[in-house]
């Protein structure tokens, strides 16, 4: 058996594989995404292992396994999330989050500070809130006693792996995505200078599939994992759940729908844009993605705010609405937005309301501006040339069979789910498999359920068209006064 984990922003997820069998059992325990202010998105690590606690026995439970029978565990998580760790490993101050936005201004003083520097053809990358050099000047200026006391930044799922028993270090694309590490995975020594970040912060990179140390006597103690488990590097989440949604081939791609939006499309060559990050994917190619930083938490937002309604019930309100929302169009940037945008100071919008609308009108306009917002990469990877042919569809926001049609019909592509798919921990179980010498990267492809792919109901295309170039008009029309609002404390 391999165990896989995923650090997620709303809960950590567990599975077990056997790659012969298939996967064994899975299970999740949440945890708190901390938003003290607006554009903060923090999570405790404490929380994280604290779950893994919990989790590890209910999988042995579950499938009627002993924990000497897992040959190797590995960890997925968001990326680049940002800890600061003291000298003995321990977390000074709770993760920064990669959907995080508090560090806008850094992001304008370091344009300037890098200028000169070609951040985009060096890390595949560019300068932007998710950027870990931002986050550690903001650190530096406004909690200058954890900048102080840091000796070492890393990322969410290499601190497990390092809270588990593994040497410091970080995995390749936390490394990428970071703006600190070049191509060839050594610190840009240029960026460190300029942004004041000393070298001692960062550890050596590691490639997924790496064996990079066995569990503690301590960690097994409070797991109930085996003590000398081999530990693996995983990798980032979207990367973990784009290979195990089966991604191997130029031109699979990839939507994600979980706490953010997420959009891979595998590729044989490396493409560096701007509007676009660039992954390693595990088994050699490359991963050229975008991730919006609403979408599922989008969703979950509305819920909330509309009385605690149950998702079903939105969902049902949504579907006896026409497409296109009665007019209604939607701008999904309440955290800001990344890719393609890459501006933390935009503000989510709704316009076109009047006073015949209901309530799933504007759930419904959600649904589709994330739609929008994928058509949006799309129409980026294929300006570049990238392969687009399957398209497969995967995480929480897939169980939604009217959000799924409306991503088809947006996209006028056919959608294949994925089915019973674990998520980013099926990946990183793979790569415990790869660095205990049990498998090949290609061991996922029996591993892979498709469903009965939704077509696109070419009826709709005009209205979606219509829509979706006010979409596109109204962020640079909304720009200004977005930036002129962010620029407040209006607590």
């Amino acid at each position: 058996m391999l165990l896989g984990i995923d650090i997620g922003s709303s809960a950590v997820k567990a599975a077990l594989v056997d790659p012969d069998e298939g996967v064994l059992a899975t299970a999740q325990a949440g945890v708190e995404l901390f938003s003290p202010r607006a554009g903060w998105a923090e999570a405790d690590p404490d929380q994280w292992w604290a779950a893994v606690c919990v989790l590890v026995p209910e999988l042995l439970a579950a499938s009627g396994r002993e924990a000497g029978a897992i040959e190797a565990v590995a960890a997925a998580g968001m990326v680049p999330a940002v800890l600061a760790l003291d000298a003995g490993g321990r977390p000074l101050r709770r993760a920064i989050l990669q959907n995080d936005a508090r560090a806008a201004a850094e992001v304008e003083q370091l344009a300037s500070l890098l200028a000169g520097i070609d951040l985009v053809h060096l890390t595949g990358s560019a300068l932007t809130q998710q950027s870990v050099a931002p986050t550690l000047r903001w650190l530096e200026r406004y909690e200058p006693d954890v900048f102080a006391a840091t000796a070492t930044v890393t990322g969410s799922y290499d601190w497990l792996a390092a809270r588990l028993g593994a040497e410091p270090h970080v995995e390749r694309n936390w490394a990428l995505e970071s703006g600190l590490f070049g191509f060839d995975d050594a610190p840009l020594a240029d960026v460190l200078e300029r942004a004041r970040i000393p070298e001692r912060f960062l550890p050596a990179v590691r490639a997924a599939g790496t064996v990079v140390g066995t569990v503690s006597e301590q960690a097994a103690a409070e797991s109930g994992l085996r003590a000398g488990t081999p530990i693996v590097v995983g990798g980032a989440d979207h990367v973990s759940s784009a290979y195990g949604a089966g991604l191997l081939e130029a031109g699979d791609w990839l939507v994600k729908l979980g706490g953010a939006g997420d959009i891979l499309a595998v590729s044989e060559s490396r493409l560096i844009d701007e509007r676009l990050y660039l992954d390693a994917h595990p088994a050699g190619a490359w991963l050229p993605n975008g991730c919006m930083a609403t979408s599922g938490s989008l969703v979950r937002w509305l819920a909330r705010v509309s009385g605690g309604a149950p998702l079903e019930q939105l969902e049902a309100e949504a579907e006896a609405t026409p497409p296109g929302a009665g007019g209604v169009v939607c701008l999904p940037y309440f955290l800001g937005e990344k890719s393609p945008l890459h501006d933390p100071a935009q503000r989510g919008a709704f316009i076109g309301l009047h006073l015949g609308h209901e309530r799933g009108h504007v759930y419904r306009a959600a649904l589709e501006a994330v739609a929008y917002g994928f058509r949006h990469h799309v129409e980026v990877f294929r300006e570049r040339g990238v392969p687009l042919s399957l398209a497969r569809v995967t995480n929480g926001g897939s169980r939604s069979t009217l959000w799924k049609q409306i991503l088809a019909d947006v996209l006028g592509v056919e959608l294949w789910p994925v089915l019973d798919h674990p998520g980013a921990s099926l990946g990183a179980a793979l790569a415990a498999a790869v660095g205990a010498g049990a498998r090949g990267w290609d061991a996922i492809r029996p591993l892979v359920k498709l469903g009965d792919p939704i077509s696109p109901r070419t009826e709709h295309s005009e209205r979606y068209d219509e829509l979706y170039a006010v979409y596109r008009e109204l962020e640079p029309a909304v720009r200004p006064l977005s930036h002129r609002l962010a620029a407040r404390d209006w607590r």
